[in-house]
This record gives C-alpha cells, sequence and structure tokens, in this order.
C-alpha cells in the first residue's frame, strides 16, 4: 500500500469541553473526523486504534485538549489518522566505555592469579558486662 500524501497535524479538541461530560470523547472523535475531512478533502476516514485508545485514556469525560496526528492519504480513497510518532532515530551520546563481563573473565583466566594463602585474624572476643546485682 504506497501513500501519496501524508501529514501532521495538531487537532485543537478545546471546544469538546461545550459538549455534556458523557459525550466529550465521542465528540472529539468526531471533531478528529472533521478535521480531517477538511484538510484532506477525502469523505471516509478511519482513526487508527491506538488513537482512539490514546483519546479514550483518560475516560469519556476528560479527553485531551490537543492531540498530534499523522493523516495518510491512501491509493484506495480514504484518509488513515494515526498518532504521531517520531520515526527519526534519536542520537545515542557515547557511553564510557566499559569492558564486558566477558572480556574481564578472560583477562582473569590468562593472567595467573597468586595465591596467597588466606590469614584470618582470630576473632576477639568481648568481655561480656555482667549487670550489677540488684538486692
Amino acid at each position: 500500500m504506497s501513500q501519496e500524501l501524508e501529514r501532521v497535524y495538531t487537532i485543537p479538541l478545546g471546544k469538546v469541553l461545550i459538549s455534556q461530560s458523557q459525550h466529550r470523547a465521542v465528540r472529539a472523535i468526531n471533531m478528529i473526523k472533521e478535521f480531517a475531512r477538511h484538510h484532506m478533502k477525502v469523505e471516509i476516514i478511519k482513526i487508527d486504534e491506538e488513537l482512539a485508545q490514546q483519546i479514550w485514556s483518560r475516560g469519556v469525560r476528560s479527553p485531551p485538549r490537543k492531540i498530534k496526528v499523522r493523516m495518510s492519504k491512501t491509493d484506495e480513497g480514504y484518509v488513515l489518522v494515526s498518532p504521531f510518532t517520531d520515526d527519526v532515530e534519536p542520537k545515542v551520546t557515547p557511553e564510557k566505555e566499559t569492558k564486558k563481563v566477558e572480556d574481564v573473565v578472560e583477562t582473569a583466566k590468562e593472567a595467573p592469579a597468586k595465591e596467597a594463602p588466606a590469614k584470618e585474624a582470630p576473632a576477639k572476643e568481648a568481655p561480656a558486662k555482667e549487670a550489677p546485682a540488684k538486692d
């Protein structure tokens, strides 16, 4: 499925709060569809399941105030609205070079370890303190 057109929009959903609290998430879905019809000039709009879950995640009464979406116009003649995810790989900063556990084990095996006799210090027993007898 090749995509003819793909755009990223931030849709304001502030007017959702005008409606009754029991209908706000439903109105948010309808507002997204209307926004897509207006901007992409296509009548058939399909909303991705992830986007619907994102809108309904806080319940029917408190959908998000705005949402960033990716709209893709397909060859089949409909628009797929999905949540925006940044596809660019984040820059990885080089961390301190640390030796892997295998490398440390191999170097320990290669170098002969000097086994010194273990000197154990005799355990000194502390004299027990006796409590003074009360008469």
